[in-house]
């Protein structure tokens, strides 16, 4: 899944980054790293906003886009925001610790030969990359670095980590996926979690790159598919008699609570299906009207789908 908020998101975005900006927190890091994001998108500004909620100080973020660069820098003066002008670039790469790529496929492959090789970067001890680039496998984004043969051997690549967000991080509610390469040593496994959770409240390591594709069929699409069961939900409210609000909040709450009692009870999810099933009763009478309308098949389909349009798109990038 490729992420494209609306103007509505992006609008959103601002206010929770500024309501967030309220809230006294603690610092993550005693030596806190040098984070540079390339790309100032909806995405981008999340996670920075998440970032700088945490205390994070050492921020840095390039910006291609005049106006989303003007913008960047007056909601958030405490960072550093340059041009995507090669100085530019340079000067926000100075001694990074951490590289988020955040901009679009074809952008990443324009970006990554000057980014990897800026004097900026230390070449005895490389950055760690983190890509939210949706789409782009890691042995696509080592293959557009251009990287001298000398750098070609395991141990010498850059360590490079893939990560599947999702949407609800702009509420900092979301679930993650995560894939590391075999240069990505443990402590910047637990750097990238200390990041990503400046946004998200889960974070899921993978032990096979491809399974981010899962990961995307699942959390990465999956908030598209609450909306539209959600959107079901109100409709047959309303079909019912409710007015549109009326079924509208009692659709939102019962969500929501569901999602809360699964999180909290700490029981399987088929057995809290069943302590609300009661036999012969008008749960019961639902849940077999959906098992009788193949819902598992329905969303077993949307899950696998939604995976293999994310592995198409990857390889659509190496024809192109």
């Amino acid at each position: 899944m490729i992420i494209r908020p609306s103007v509505l998101t992006f609008l959103h975005v601002r206010q929770t980054a500024r309501k967030l900006s309220t809230h006294t927190t603690t610092t993550t890091t005693k030596h806190q790293p040098v984070i540079t994001v390339i790309g100032g998108g909806n995405m981008a500004e999340a996670l920075l906003g998440g970032l700088q909620t945490k205390q994070y100080k050492q921020l840095r973020y390039v910006e291609a886009i005049h106006e989303r660069l003007q913008y960047m820098r007056k909601e958030y003066p405490g960072m550093t925001g340059l041009s995507a002008d090669p100085k530019d670039q340079d000067e926000a790469l100075q001694d990074a610790n951490v590289v988020v790529l955040a901009v679009k496929p074809h952008q990443l492959r324009e970006a990554l030969p000057s980014i990897v090789h800026s004097p900026s970067l230390s070449k005895s001890s490389p950055p760690l990359f983190v890509s939210i680039v949706g789409g782009v496998t890691i042995s696509q984004m080592i293959q557009w670095m251009a990287l001298n043969n000398k750098d070609d051997s395991v141990g010498r690549l850059p360590p490079v980590v893939r990560c599947m967000p999702n949407t609800p991080a702009f509420l900092g509610e979301g679930a993650f996926g995560l894939y590391a390469n075999a240069s990505v040593n443990q402590d910047q496994r637990e750097l990238t979690d200390q990041i990503m959770q400046a946004v998200a409240k889960k974070t899921l390591w993978v032990e096979k790159e491809a399974l981010i594709d899962t990961v995307t069929g699942v959390s990465g699409s999956g908030p598209a598919y609450f909306f539209l069961l959600m959107e079901a939900l109100q409709n047959a409210g309303m079909e019912a008699g409710l007015t549109k609000e009326a079924s509208k909040t009692l659709t939102i709450q019962t969500c929501l609570g569901a999602a809360r009692m699964a999180q909290q009870e700490g029981e399987d999810l088929a057995s809290l299906r069943k302590k609300v099933t009661s036999p012969k009763g008008t749960t019961e009478a639902a849940i077999k009207t959906m098992e009788d309308n193949q819902v598992r098949k329905l969303m077993k389909d949307a899950v696998f789908a939604a995976t293999q349009r994310a592995r198409e798109l990857s390889d659509e990038l190496d024809i192109e």
